[in-house]
């Protein structure tokens, strides 16, 4: 059994959520001694494509037309696209089609989550198609708090040990949150915050870009870092704040709960189940609640749910993720 992974557009994509994600499907395939390529001259049996562009749609025609088997990743739906980018409002139900159109050609379709499983499951087109909630994973041996990660962070980015800091992750899209966050740090002058990941701003609804250029003594934006500095700002932070508004999985929560790092995540239906506030993680519902529990939080007000969180991760890692894709492949063979 051979796999042909497929992304289009990796230069694009490859600094985002999906870019992410097909690095931990290659990680999971290693590990559970799968053969696979990126090839798509080489020889293979199961396409598993990841992207829904015009490329990865007359790929998985073709590969069809000779009998191959096909996996297709299901990362997006329409209502994550449509609190994002500029006009994506305006095109969220042709984007929808469009995403019927090239889930449709899977013998299988693998998602993110539950959730997001729900969500296709109601998509007229893809009525009778067999759909499997896998997570990306996470490499939870790499997502672990070392002894000098706060003294470094804190070094790194100009912050004092006294400082109370908050991060933020994600690309410059209104959906992530970002609006809420900087106006949290214009209501929380006593506490830094600093977020990480950037996307094009030309891109971005205008709320984004006047949040993004908001000068603010304790704001920060440190752009795209590598996921070593994801890892100590984690473990170097007082807070990790995950203001999102819409996700298919939401891969940050994931590394926050292996780093056994404090959180605070808005309440939305894709957190249901596994993510429980007073328990793994605290949740609020708007921007005031929000304000409140940072300070709790931070104040020590709200005891710290901090270790329990490390189940979410370990539940995640990319073994037992590549453990599940083994029997959709092998599942998609049998057909």
């Amino acid at each position: 059994m051979k796999v042909l992974l497929y992304a289009e557009g990796l230069k694009t994509i490859g600094k985002s959520g999906l870019g992410k994600a097909i690095e931990h499907q290659k990680r999971a395939l290693e590990y559970m001694k799968i053969s696979y390529t990126t090839n798509i001259d080489d020889d293979y049996d199961i396409l598993h494509i990841n992207t829904y562009f015009l490329k990865s749609y007359f790929l998985a025609k073709r590969a069809k037309k000779k009998g191959k088997k096909i996996v297709y990743h299901a990362h997006s739906t329409e209502e994550d696209y449509k609190d994002g980018f500029i006009f994506a409002k305006q095109t969220s139900k042709l984007f929808k089609k469009v995403l019927i159109k090239c889930y449709s050609l899977g013998d299988i379709i693998v998602t993110p989550t539950p959730y997001s499983k729900r969500i296709l499951e109601g998509y007229k087109g893809l009525e009778g198609k067999k759909i499997v909630a896998i997570s990306n994973g996470i490499e939870l041996d790499f997502f672990k708090k070392e002894k000098n990660d706060r003294k470094e962070f804190r070094k790194k980015y100009g912050y004092t040990e006294k400082d109370k800091v908050v991060i933020g992750i994600g690309l410059y899209i209104r959906r992530k949150g970002i609006v809420d966050f900087v106006e949290l740090a214009k209501r929380l002058p006593e506490y830094q915050f600093i977020w990480f990941g950037q996307s094009p701003l030309a891109a971005a609804t205008d709320d984004v870009r006047k949040a993004v250029n908001t000068k603010l003594p304790n704001l920060k934006f440190a752009g795209y870092v590598e996921q070593d500095q994801i890892r100590l700002a984690l473990g170097g932070c007082d807070l990790y704040l995950f203001p999102t508004l819409e996700e298919t999985e939401g891969i940050p929560i994931i590394e926050a709960c292996a780093m056994k790092c404090n959180a605070l995540i808005r309440d939305i239906p894709i957190f249901e189940g596994y993510l429980e506030d007073g328990i793994n993680v605290y949740k609020a519902k708007n921007i005031d609640q929000f304000e409140s529990k940072i300070k709790k939080i931070l104040n020590q007000d709200l005891p710290s749910v901090a270790n329990q969180s490390y189940e979410v991760a370990k539940e995640r890692d990319i073994k037992m993720v590549g453990e599940k894709l083994k029997k959709v492949y092998e599942e998609v063979i049998e057909k």
